[in-house]
This record gives structure tokens, sequence and C-alpha cells, in this order.
């Protein structure tokens, strides 16, 4: 297997674009990070899209990839559609990594769009419930119902064990509201307290609004090729890819003693990329629920169980912190558009270690990063996907 690097990253800006078709959202996205690899796009040798609703939503059924890239001029090479919930953007980066890794190309494109906006919030809802393998839509209730019920992240549960608190719930989103305001891509960029976050409106208890990432549209592209002839195309440092782990969710009975799947995950990406948590410099995380982000804490081995709040509270993972998370705004600021997030946080890595991130720069650049990444519902207790990509400068 070659060493693959990142040599191009570029973004459209996460929000509600009622005019703008998935089209639209990833044309800037591709030409920037062409743009920022100095590529064009007669080098891309092979492409992966990633777009988890659009069938649902837009209607483009099956070649959303190809539709796409033909109206960003690019034609005539192996385009893979991808779908996989919100880990959509991640598995077409898997994908191009793989490609280039194996051989297979030299320099290889992967793309993450997604349009959640389309005028109707109940259809959106609807296509957001056929990553659940338990249709909440049927009972009557929203996907956010399901930190209320799943036994794995039941929040009441947390509360009884721990101590938590619900201002314990609102940390995480204050933390990357303050991120979030200094990312000119972000879909919200206002900074919140632990009171306005705490009396919003009720999701589903002790679940809040603004505990919870929004409807967003948004896109993302990263430019891999291999990392010997980087240099052919761009005089800004290389990003390596020291590993990119995907797995699914396993079927768990009541009492699997079994590791958690966010956990091995991450374990494997680490031994793969040769690390361990304590090596890591900077996080972009899976915080679709600000909660999720202090439980993620524990399971990417960060933090004992119950000690998430105390590194929000210590300093530890904000923006001036030993090992700042979601410096981004993670989901619950920067936004959500499902089929692009993965790459969204490539993006931010891939600034940050190469110190281009502006106002919300890391002031130690960072050299060892992680982005982890899941989606969907099963029945066993697991999310669907689970992916980890560490990066290397």
């Amino acid at each position: 297997m070659r060493d693959v690097a990142i040599i191009g990253v570029g973004a459209h800006p996460t929000g509600r674009f009622l005019d703008k078709p998935l089209k639209a959202l990833a044309y800037p996205a591709i030409w920037a990070a062409l743009d920022d690899a100095g590529v064009t796009a007669t080098d891309i040798n092979v492409a992966y899209v990633g777009n988890s609703l659009g069938g649902l939503l837009t209607g483009q059924e099956g070649v959303r990839g190809q539709v796409v890239l033909q109206h960003s001029g690019i034609t005539g090479i192996p385009i893979i559609n991808v779908e996989n919930a919100c880990a959509s953007a991640m598995t077409a980066l898997r994908g191009a990594w793989l490609e280039v890794a194996s051989g297979a190309a030299d320099v290889a494109l992967a793309v993450g769009v997604e349009k959640m906006n389309v005028g109707d919030s109940a259809r959106t809802i609807g296509a957001l419930s056929g990553v659940s393998e338990l249709d909440l839509s049927e009972l009557g209730m929203q996907f956010t119902t399901s930190y209320a019920i799943h036994p794995k992240i039941n929040l009441k549960s947390r509360m009884e064990e721990y101590g938590w608190t619900a201002a314990d719930f609102a940390k995480p989103a204050v933390k990357n509201s303050y991120n979030g305001s200094l990312n000119p891509i972000a879909q919200h960029q206002r900074r919140l307290t632990i009171e306005e976050v705490v009396q919003s409106r009720v999701i589903v208890d002790p679940l809040t609004l603004l505990m919870c990432s929004s409807i967003s549209d948004g896109a993302a592209a990263a430019v891999v090729c291999s990392a010997d002839i980087a240099t052919r195309f761009t005089g800004k440092m290389p990003i390596k890819i020291a590993s990119c782990v995907l797995q699914s969710g396993v079927y768990r009975l009541p009492g699997d003693e079994r590791p958690d799947s966010a956990t091995t995950s991450a374990y494997a990406a680490y031994e793969k990329a040769g690390i361990g948590p304590d090596d890591l410099d900077a996080i972009e995380l899976h915080d679709a629920m600000a909660p999720s982000e202090l439980m993620l804490y524990e399971r990417l081995g960060l933090c004992g169980p119950g000690e998430g709040p105390k590194l929000i509270d210590e300093h530890v993972t904000t923006l001036d912190g030993r090992l700042p998370v979601n410096p981004s705004g993670g989901l619950c600021s920067r936004g959500h558009p499902v089929g692009a997030t993965g790459l969204l946080q490539i993006c931010e890595l891939v600034w940050q270690m190469r110190g281009e991130a502006g106002s919300r720069q890391i002031e130690k650049r960072p050299k060892v990063t992680m982005a982890q990444n899941q989606g969907g519902l099963l029945l066993g207790q697991d999310s669907a996907v689970y992916g980890c990509t560490i990066l290397k400068s």
C-alpha cells in the first residue's frame, strides 16, 4: 500500500440554501479543492461522491455523482456514488484513499454534498428516519428520540449514574458555539450560554433545541494523491492519511459486554496509525447532539466513564486547550449536512494543520489529528456505521 496525502480541500458554507440544487452546492467545494491542490480536472483519475438524502429529497436517483461532477467539468472517469448515512462523505474519502493506496489511481477526488432544505421540513425528517432500523416516524417520534430511549445513549441514565445535569449536556454546545462564531462557513455563528441552551425548547427531555444539530445544506471536497508525487502539484504541506477505518455496527443483545463500536473503530485507527489517544493534537467528532460529545470522549479513550464534562470544565477540549475538540464548531454550530459532514471535518483538520484556520486557529499547530464520524441507528443498540480517519503532517 502506498502512502496517501491530502493535497487540497474545499467547502461550501453550511446553512439554508433553498434556491441551490445539489450541483450548485458541490461546485464551489470541488473547485476550491482543485485550486487548493494545484490540479486540473484532467488530473483526476477517479472520484467518489457521498450523498445521503438526495434520492429521497431531490429526486436525483442513482447518478447524483455523475450529475454533480459533470456540472463541475469532470467527466469520463470512474465516478462512484456513495450513500452511507452521516458517514457518506467519510466513506467517499476512504474510497478515494484506497484507490490511490492500492495503485489503481494516482490522484483521486472525494466529495460530500447534501441538500436538506427543500421547503418541507416534514419530508426531511421523514427521510432522516430512513437511516434508522427503528422507524421512529411511524411511531410519531423524531430521530432525536433515540437519545431518550436508546439503551446505550439514554441521557436520563447518565444523569442517574454519573450525576450529570442538563448544564453538563449544554457544555459542548456552548464550547462549540464559540468555535463556530469564528468560522465563516458555519451555519450558526452566535455564541451561546449555558442558560440559553438549557432553557431552549425541549425536544426530548432532557435534550433541548440548542443541543441538536439542525437541518443544513452544504458540501466539501478533498483531493488525494500518492504522497511521493504531492510536490508535483502543490507547494503546500501535504497531509498524510495515516489510517482510515470504516466499521458497521454489530447486533447486541442486552448485557452484551463487547466494547462499544465507536471505541473499536477508534482503536483500530490508532493501531494502524501507530499512535494512541494521548498523541492526538485535535479532533473533529460527531456531535449530532451535544451530549454525544461527552460520551465520545470516553469512547475515544480521552477520559474515564463519567468524566467528559470535566474535560470542558478544565479547558482540555476548548480551542485554547491541550486537545481542542470540534474547532470548527462541530455539527451543532458548523452544521450537519448529512452527506457532507465527514469531509467538512477533514477540511477543518487540514486547515488547522496548515495554520490556515484564521481566528479559530489552534495556537500550537496540530500535527496529529482525528476525524470521528458515525451515522444511522440499528435495533441492536449500535449506530449503523462508524468511521475514524487519522491525519499526520
